[in-house]
């Protein structure tokens, strides 16, 4: 078991190329896309920090250096939005720059999830911290990051974010298998894990999603690592070793989860954030329903 000390920093891989979403992620990255007028990569962030992160460490590559304006000072809009009186929208954009301590990294080539996560290695430290993957928006009380958290501090051993997928999908993510701990609701004591298992061979329905605390042993694992699947190194194997040698927890998270790195997933995020606010919810409520009564197939 771990020394538990207290998760303060996040690291957050965007460094990949986002294929799925071209063409208009040749020139953007799709971290950067809205959700509605709130970049996915924002999201995350105000959810490490509602769950008590300090710092994000930003594994970025070529092209990706609007990630780090958008966590930046701009004095040029903020002086043009004070001269106009938006005062509301200067807190807004002077907050981004304040919630948490900022670093980026580079990963110069890759090389896979495992090799991102081992290239914060220096500017995490020895310390237990968190990862985040872009491709998963979460929405739950208390964020799912901070259920992670909590199974952290009760069982000091490092803790993957799980979901049940539908029967016959299970080759299609990481998956694990494990015991229940009876006193913690949705969590499990691991013993197998496995990448995109074959056909009728995974050990459950239990997919990891792109939330984990992890403590630093990862790190002298990962960098021993041989490449997996797709050539790659794979932080699920790098995670197998790590249960193997002193254990490690699964949670399945409350809550609700859009695969923003889907085309149909992003938008029904989009659709989501939409009809909960309260500034255009109602309008887009009204939109939607008049819409697909339009486009209701005809007896």
């Amino acid at each position: 078991m771990t020394t538990k000390q207290r998760v303060r920093k996040a690291v957050m891989p965007v460094a990949g190329l986002g294929t799925r979403f071209l063409p208009v992620t040749k020139a953007m990255p799709k971290e950067m896309l809205p959700i509605v007028d709130v970049p996915t990569v924002q999201l995350n962030v105000e959810e490490c920090v509602k769950s008590g992160i300090e710092e994000i460490i930003f594994v970025t590559a070529r092209g990706k250096q609007s990630i780090e304006d958008h966590f930046d000072r701009a004095p040029e809009l903020e002086a043009l939005l004070t001269r106009k009186g938006r005062h509301a929208d200067v807190e807004a954009i002077r907050k981004l720059t304040t919630m948490a301590k900022f670093v980026s990294v580079r990963q110069g080539e890759a090389r896979g999830l495992g090799h991102a996560v081992l290239c914060a290695r220096e500017a995490v430290g020895d310390e237990p911290f968190a990862v985040l993957l872009g491709d998963d928006l979460m929405v739950g009380d208390p964020p799912g990051l901070a259920q992670l958290l909590a199974v952290y501090e009760s069982q000091g051993l490092g803790v993957v974010g799980l979901q049940e997928v539908p029967l016959g999908q299970e080759h299609m993510y990481g998956v694990v298998g494990g015991d229940r701990i009876p006193e913690l609701r949705g969590a499990y004591r691991l013993n197998k894990l496995v990448e995109k298992p074959a056909p009728g061979t995974a050990p459950s329905r239990l997919a990891i999603i792109g939330r984990y605390v992890l403590p630093p042993e990862i790190f002298p694992i990962l960098e021993k690592t041989a490449p997996g699947r797709g050539d790659e190194i794979q932080l699920t194997d790098g995670m197998s070793t790590l249960c193997a040698q002193q254990g490690l927890c699964g949670l399945e998270i409350a809550g609700r989860r859009f695969d923003a790195g889907d085309r149909a997933g992003y938008v029904m995020a989009v659709l989501y954030h939409a009809l909960i606010r309260a500034d255009i919810g109602a309008e887009v409520r009204a939109g939607a329903e008049k819409l697909l009564a339009e486009l209701r197939p005809r007896s």
